[in-house]
């Protein structure tokens, strides 16, 4: 870092945990609209959702340390960047990965089952992922062997393999999804709007994603003498869990319905009157002010298009 500029780096850091704080909230209203939605969702998905959350939480709980120890406690002192780097904000970078990870590995099963078990392509996608992840863990390693904070452009090679391999997987898990979903396409109006419809949120969930990778990336291979790039990265872990959390709670708008398997029951309603028709008959000696109570439970499944329903049926439990 060959001249010290702290709005390019202080200063970079901190807008990024401020817009990292309103992903954070925004990630959490997900999770609560969730927890609210889908309260007899599989425990697979509540698990991963309060997982990821906790991976998010404690992610922008050390990015705040970082911030602190920079920002509050070495305020004015300029020469902390010649010290070695906050271990908060080394570990940062292997829970942005971890989130990432998990995230790309529920996207790789989605193509697995659009693509009826494609091996090949879910293949690709999963070593992709792992290949991230494990350059990410590399990095973190070496950021904590260098002597200070401004060599960070020293690991500009690990780094940018570990971004570049992101955006690659986002974009191969997005392509993917696009093709198979087209393969789905039957040439009635309804079922290819249920497969545009999906197709749209495939290409959604990877090019927010996918576009602030291939920024960090850039960022961090032309300006490696400042931290503009960490402020894309702080938020880029969030953006994973908020399009994952999107995805679950869309399903009603969707697929007509929430947990995969579930038939939608009517509540219970208590009604009170005056009169009483039983059979379609009216009974007049219930007219006498006396009250009556009806319970009606009813039971509404959905049925699905004589038209190709069994196929309709795997792509819509596959989303």
């Amino acid at each position: 870092m060959s001249m010290f500029n702290k709005d390019t780096t202080f200063g970079a850091t901190f807008i990024g945990f401020a817009v990292s704080s309103v992903c954070f909230g925004v990630l959490s209203t997900q999770a609560y609209t969730y927890i609210k939605r889908y309260p007899l969702d599989r425990p697979f998905y509540k698990a991963l959702v309060a997982a990821l959350w906790f991976l998010e939480c404690v992610d922008q709980a050390f990015i705040a340390h970082a911030i602190y120890h920079y920002v509050v406690t070495n305020w004015g002192n300029f020469l902390v960047v010649q010290q070695r780097a906050v271990w908060t904000l080394i570990m940062q970078v292997t829970l942005g990965a971890v989130t990432g990870a998990v995230v790309k590995s529920c996207f790789a099963m989605r193509v697995w089952r659009f693509s009826k078990c494609n091996v090949p392509v879910t293949g690709l996608i999963v070593i992709l992922t792992l290949a991230q992840l494990g350059w990410a863990c590399v990095y973190t390693v070496k950021a904590f062997q260098l002597p200070d904070l401004a060599h960070v452009d020293d690991l500009k090679l690990v780094g940018s393999l570990s971004l570049a391999l992101g955006v690659a997987t986002d974009i191969v898990t997005a392509a993917a999804l696009c093709f198979f979903l087209r393969g789905l396409r039957t040439g009635y109006s309804q079922d290819d709007s249920l497969v545009n419809t999906l197709t749209i949120y495939a290409v959604n969930t990877g090019i927010l994603t996918s576009a602030i990778s291939l920024c960090t990336l850039i960022l961090y291979d032309i300006m490696p003498d400042n931290f503009i790039f960490m402020a894309f990265y702080f938020v880029l872990s969030k953006l994973y869990a908020i399009s994952f959390f999107a995805t679950l709670n869309t399903r009603k708008i969707v697929r007509g319905r929430g947990t995969d398997g579930e038939h939608a029951t009517m509540p219970t309603f208590l009604m009170v009157g005056k009169a009483t028709r039983q059979q379609g008959n009216f009974d007049p000696e219930a007219t006498t002010g006396s009250h009556v109570e009806v319970t009606v439970q009813q039971e509404v499944s959905i049925t699905m298009d004589p038209i190709n329903s069994v196929q309709k049926q795997d792509y819509m439990n596959a989303w």
